[in-house]
């Protein structure tokens, strides 16, 4: 028994003296070894409470571009998913009787225009009554009004960008026979995006027109949009006791699409605070602690706190600490009231921990 029980003893010395607790011989005879650390010293940040709602992302204009006549598609000049500009013709329909009577009021327009200059000289001259003059004139304002409405038929056949944008999928191809209000396809205005959420009525006092929110959708991993709150709706849903926010977030890279599911994030009651990483938190039933080293950097108290907001890795301390101290954020397990402390390593919260594992004090 005494022969196997050595080699136990020197792998618990082992195991105890890499997790930096106090080895089991010392325990047992000699004084206790300072227990390494590593602290975090407390400053004022900026915080804020966060309201986070779900939102659909719109374009910033949509249309539906239709047949405003009945008649036969002839021609198509643009591909699913094209982004055009604005005046680009996109589907003709037949027209050759517009073209012709389009032909013929052009004709007409200049003949009258013709024979109503002829008149005024000769009028100028003397050679020709006033009311020879008006009558000519008038011949010449039909003519362009005939012009016009003809011109006016024949646009009716030609579907036109009313603005730039990038179109969906169309739902028609040549030689298709459309009716008046048939949907041809859809362009979208994407340059900057809206997006639409719902925030409960509770939070309405935090929300103000020109507020940043920040947005971010699974398709895109890690990558936060920015955005500003455009509209608040004039009346709180009876049912859901929720108003309807719309923000505006720019899209220069084309990355958004409508209809993109995005969740939101707006920030309320701006605030200087303490903030410490949450893992330097013990819990006891309803009660939190921190250890909290001392000035000398050798012993460490164990002090009540007050929590508030709690944020991704770090809460708020509303009470129990002050500015400048240095309170332990691993290492913790090991300590006892009274422990002396050897600080290993100060973290400001952004370095990994092998990082701070490899510093020493």
């Amino acid at each position: 028994m005494a022969r196997g029980f050595k080699p136990l003893v020197l792998l618990v010395v082992l195991i105890s003296t890499a997790l930096g607790s106090t080895p089991l011989l010392a325990q047992r005879g000699g004084p206790r070894p300072p227990t390494p650390v590593i602290v975090f010293e407390t400053q004022m940040v900026p915080y804020s409470d966060r309201i986070e709602a779900l939102g659909t992302l719109r374009a910033n204009e949509t249309v539906q571009l239709t047949a405003p006549v009945a008649d036969t598609i002839t021609a198509i000049h643009f591909d699913d998913g094209q982004r055009l500009e604005a005046g680009h013709v996109l589907v003709e329909m037949t027209n050759a009787e517009e073209q012709a009577l389009l032909a013929e009021a052009r004709s007409t327009v200049d003949e009258s225009r013709a024979q109503f200059e002829r008149a005024r000289d000769l009028a100028e001259r003397g050679s020709a009554t006033r009311s020879t003059l008006d009558q000519r004139r008038r011949e010449y304002d039909t003519a362009r009004a005939r012009l016009r409405a003809t011109e006016s038929r024949l646009q009716d056949r030609l579907i036109i960008a009313p603005y730039d944008g990038v179109v969906g999928l169309r739902s028609v191809s040549v030689g298709t026979y459309v009716s008046p209000g048939q949907v041809i396809t859809t362009l979208y205005s994407d340059d900057v995006m809206k997006l639409d959420f719902s925030v409960p009525e509770v939070h309405l006092s935090a929300i103000q027109i020109g507020q940043i929110i920040h947005a971010k959708a699974q398709a895109f991993p890690g990558q936060i949009f920015e955005g500003t709150v455009a509209s608040i709706d004039a009346a709180i849903d009876p049912i859901t006791r929720s108003i309807q926010v719309r923000a505006l977030i720019p899209n220069d890279d084309r990355l958004l699409r409508p209809g993109l599911l995005m969740t939101v994030e707006l920030e309320r009651n701006a605030r200087q605070a303490i903030a410490i990483p949450e893992g330097a938190v013990i819990v006891e039933a309803r009660d939190r602690f921190v250890w909290v080293v001392d000035a000398e950097g050798t012993s460490a108290e164990r002090r009540a706190v007050r929590l508030g907001t709690r944020r991704v890795g770090e809460v708020e301390i509303l009470e129990g600490l002050e500015v400048g101290e240095r309170i332990v954020t691993h290492g913790g397990a090991n300590l006892r009231p009274g422990s002396e402390v050897r600080i290993r390593a100060v973290e400001t919260g952004n370095e990994p921990l092998s990082d701070l594992l490899a510093q020493e004090q």
